[in-house]
C-alpha cells in the first residue's frame, strides 16, 4: 500500500496553473467534477459529529461527494450494484469482449461526447446481437452487459466498451435455450474476432454518417474542416482502412468471476488513488500497466495541471448513462426474461432478498450502537452544515432578495 495520496491532492496542488491555462476551455460537468473530487470528504460539504454521551468520545465524519468520477466515492455504489447483479446471473458461460474505437476518429469523440459514446454502445451491441442470433454462429437471443472506458493507463483518450456476453441464448422462437459452441480442447467459444471487428466498423461508420447527416456532430478548432462533407469523408476512409481493435479475452470461468469483473470495472474512473505515488514540487508519479511491452508496470511523471487536464477529459456529459444493458438482459423485460431463461435452463429462480437494498445500512447502525471507547455509552449524532450552505442562500432565496430591496434580510 502506498502513503494516503489522493487524485484530490494533485487537484488542488495544480489548481492555479490548470485555471491559467485550461479556465477557459474546460466544460461545466468538468467544473463540477473538479469541486466535487477537491471538496469530497473535507468540511466544505459538512458532516456528522459522533460523539458519546458518557465518555465525551468523538468522531468526525465528513461527507462524500457522491460524484461518479470521485475515486473515494465509487466503493459503496460499486457493492450496492455487484449485489443486485449477483441475482441476475445464470449458470452458463460468459464471454467478455472488448470494442475500441480508432485512433483517427479520437478527437471528434472528445468534441462530441453525447453522440460519439452513444454510437459506440448501439454499434457494439448491434454486431454481438446480430451475429449472435445468426445460426451460423449461435442462433439466439444473447444477454449484454455494457460498461464504457474513456482512459487508457496513461490517462489519454482511448474509448471502449467492455462487454459481458451469455455463453448462449433463447431461441428464436422462445422454446429452448441454445448453448454456445465448444472448441476442439471442449471450451467455450462466442464468435471469431475478424467477424466481430469488421461488422463492428460498418456498423460504427454507418451510424456516425447519419449523424453528420442529421447534424448532430459538432466540430471546432482544428476539427473545423472536417464540418464539410468532403473533409468527413476523407477522415472516414482514413478511419476505415486497417481491422478495428476488437478482442475477446478468456471467457469467464463461471458466475464468480463474472462478479469478481464487474466489481473491478464497472465503477472504476479514469485513475484510482492507490496508483498514485509522490506527489513533489508540482508533479505527480503515477503507476500504470505498460501493455505494449508485456503488462510490466511502470511508472510516469506528469505536471500536475497537465495530469487534471486529463483526468478531466473523461468527464462524460450529464446524466450520460456508462452502463448499459441489451438482448434479453434490457432493463424493461429483464427479470421477466432471466425467469424465462432459468426456465429453460432448469435452474430454481433466485429468491428475493428481504433487504431493501439502501445504501448507508452501516452508518445508521452505527448511529444506535454503543461506544466503540468505553463500550456502554450510546453514540450520538450532531449535524454538521456546509460552510457554502451557511453563506450562499438557496437560488430561490436569492430571488426573493433581489426582489424585495429595501427590506430588512432574512434571519438565518
Amino acid at each position: 500500500m502506498h502513503s494516503a495520496l489522493e487524485v484530490a491532492d494533485v487537484f488542488r496542488d495544480g489548481a492555479s496553473q490548470f485555471e491559467s491555462r485550461y479556465g477557459r476551455s474546460h466544460s461545466r460537468e468538468q467544473q463540477k467534477v473538479f469541486r466535487a473530487i477537491t471538496r469530497c470528504r473535507t468540511a466544505e460539504l459538512g458532516g456528522q459529529v459522533q460523539f458519546c454521551h458518557d465518555c465525551g468520545h468523538q468522531r468526525i465524519q465528513y461527507h462524500s461527494c457522491r460524484n461518479r468520477h470521485c475515486p473515494k466515492c465509487q466503493a459503496m455504489a460499486r457493492a450496492a450494484w455487484v449485489d443486485q447483479r449477483e441475482t441476475e446471473l445464470l449458470p452458463v458461460p460468459y464471454f467478455h469482449v472488448v470494442f475500441t474505437l480508432p485512433q483517427q476518429l479520437g478527437p471528434l469523440a472528445l468534441q462530441n461526447k453525447r453522440v460519439v459514446y452513444a454510437i459506440l454502445f448501439r454499434a457494439a451491441a448491434l454486431t454481438l446481437q446480430e451475429l449472435a442470433r445468426d445460426p451460423k454462429h449461435l442462433g439466439a437471443n444473447v444477454g449484454i452487459l455494457m460498461v464504457l472506458h474513456t482512459w487508457g493507463q496513461n490517462l489519454m483518450h482511448h474509448p471502449h466498451v467492455h462487454s459481458v456476453v451469455t455463453g448462449g441464448g433463447i431461441s428464436s422462437d422462445g422454446s429452448r435455450w441454445v448453448p454456445c459452441r465448444q472448441t476442439r480442447a471442449g471450451k467455450p467459444f462466442f464468435i471469431d474476432v475478424k467477424i466481430l471487428s469488421r461488422v463492428f466498423r460498418g456498423k460504427f461508420i454507418d451510424l456516425l454518417k447519419k449523424a453528420f447527416v442529421a447534424g448532430e456532430l459538432e466540430f471546432f478548432g482544428q476539427l473545423t474542416e472536417f464540418a464539410e462533407r468532403p473533409a468527413f469523408e476523407q477522415l472516414l476512409n482514413s478511419a476505415v482502412t486497417k481491422d478495428w481493435i476488437v478482442y475477446a479475452k478468456r471467457p469467464f470461468g463461471g458466475p464468480e468471476q463474472v462478479l469478481r469483473y464487474l466489481a473491478r470495472y464497472t465503477h472504476r474512473v479514469a485513475i484510482s488513488n492507490r496508483r498514485l505515488l509522490e506527489l513533489k514540487d508540482g508533479r505527480i508519479r503515477f503507476q500504470y500497466k505498460d501493455y505494449a511491452n508485456g503488462q510490466k508496470s511502470r511508472s510516469m511523471t506528469l505536471c500536475s495541471s497537465e495530469f487534471t487536464r486529463r483526468f478531466l477529459m473523461h468527464t462524460l456529459p450529464s446524466r450520460f448513462v456508462r452502463i448499459r444493458y441489451f438482448g434479453f438482459l434490457a432493463n424493461r423485460f429483464r427479470k421477466q426474461r432471466l425467469d424465462e431463461c432459468r426456465s429453460l435452463i432448469g435452474v430454481l429462480p433466485v429468491p428475493v432478498s428481504d433487504a431493501d437494498g439502501t445504501i448507508g445500512g452501516s452508518d445508521q447502525q452505527e448511529a444506535t450502537s454503543n461506544c466503540p471507547k468505553c463500550g456502554c455509552g450510546r453514540i450520538l449524532i450532531l449535524e454538521l452544515p456546509s460552510p457554502h450552505a451557511l453563506r450562499r442562500p438557496h437560488f430561490l432565496t436569492a430571488r426573493r432578495q433581489t426582489s424585495t430591496v429595501g427590506r430588512s434580510p432574512p434571519h438565518l
